[in-house]
């Protein structure tokens, strides 16, 4: 199961890097679109982003289904980035349909923008829980939560909501990274099913001839 775990990590990294080159191949697409760019061209864009962001998706949900099925107990976290990628996809969501969600959505909205990146960031302090009371892992979880608040300062530029999801990718990345790292170098550790080196057994031999 660690191996399981490892795995987890790794696909977190791949599909939050998918996430960001969504975003920018999205922002690439906008730019190409007011400058009166070709129709063929960003239908191709097009076309390419939403198969990025679908690749980015499903690589996210198995990164989460390998890591709540590896990872003993540790309900919180795991729960709250099951949550945290059904908001995620609900953002994008909108991002790409604006015309059916303008009633109620507005991606410059400051009020969003805190509550995305309020969100996120308590998501991403769950993970603490996964070994607590490690000095550097809990370092490592409060540098990706900086990265993500970081991501408040889109709204400030006049850039969409997308600015702060790539700032959340950005941070799971690292985030996902060191934990690899610390896991490799047994900084911290995270109990697994069937990884009978952490658990304790206790047997009375009073009884025995």
């Amino acid at each position: 199961m660690q191996a399981k775990l490892s795995r987890a990590l790794t696909l977190g990294i791949i599909g939050n890097g998918l996430f960001i080159l969504f975003l920018l191949i999205s922002l690439l697409y906008n730019r190409l679109f007011t400058a009166e760019t070709a129709v063929g061209l960003l239908k191709v864009i097009e076309l390419t982003a939403y198969f990025v962001e679908v690749a980015g998706f499903a690589v996210l949900v198995m990164a989460d289904y390998f890591i709540c099925s590896a990872v003993r107990m540790r309900k919180l976290p795991k729960t709250a980035f099951s949550l945290y990628l059904a908001m995620e996809a609900f953002f994008m969501f909108c991002e790409l349909n604006g015309f059916l969600v303008r009633k109620f959505y507005a991606p410059y909205s400051l009020g969003l923008y805190i509550f995305h990146v309020l969100a996120s960031a308590a998501v991403c302090f769950t993970f603490v829980y996964f070994d607590p009371y490690k000095p550097k892992f809990e370092l490592l979880v409060i540098g990706s939560i900086v990265i993500i608040l970081a991501g408040l300062f889109g709204n400030y530029m006049g850039v969409r909501i997308y600015f702060s999801i790539i700032a959340n990718a950005l941070a799971y990345i690292v985030l996902f990274a060191g934990m690899k790292i610390m896991l490799k170098r047994e900084i911290i550790e995270i109990d697994c099913h069937g990884d009978r080196a952490r658990e304790v057994r206790y047997k009375s031999g009073f009884f025995e001839e």
